[in-house]
């Protein structure tokens, strides 16, 4: 939950044993604002209506629809060297890995290791357009089945 000020309140915020949480994921980039429209697409998140994203914007956030996770995309002036040592998981809310993984090609992600077992479990990682890795999992429902 948010409260007014726009920090997270809630169970654990009164908490002493509680000392920080996580306000926003932050991704070093060349381009924030074309970036973070394709993490916007890709995650279904949204902008502040108030202080939208635009090109030229050094600094753009995204959120997800519930206001729970945001992602700040960074301008720096260095490139991605080496693997990432963070990166998403993500699982797909509707459909399966597979389709998704398809989904996500199309958007302009590229393939970078498949690790998807005979059996079925296992993942893919990709690549967004910057080249930054993340996986795409299976879904919930084929996880279940």
């Amino acid at each position: 939950m948010t409260g007014p000020t726009g920090i997270r309140s809630g169970r654990y915020w009164n908490d002493p044993e509680v000392t920080a949480y996580i306000s926003h994921t932050t991704v070093d980039c060349a381009n924030a604002f074309a970036l973070s429209r394709w993490w916007q697409t890709v995650l279904d998140y949204t902008e502040d209506p108030d202080d939208p994203n635009e090109p030229g914007h050094e600094e753009c956030l995204i959120s997800s629809r519930d206001g729970h996770h945001r992602v700040l995309f960074i301008e720096v002036p260095d490139t991605k060297q080496v693997k990432n040592r963070i990166h998403f998981d993500l699982r797909p809310a509707d459909g399966t890995r597979d389709s998704e993984l398809a989904r996500l090609i199309s958007l302009g992600a590229t393939e970078i290791s498949d690790l998807r077992k005979p059996d079925g479990t296992g993942w893919v990682v990709l690549g967004d357009p910057e080249g930054n890795e993340f996986c795409i999992l299976r879904s919930e429902a084929e996880m279940a089945g």
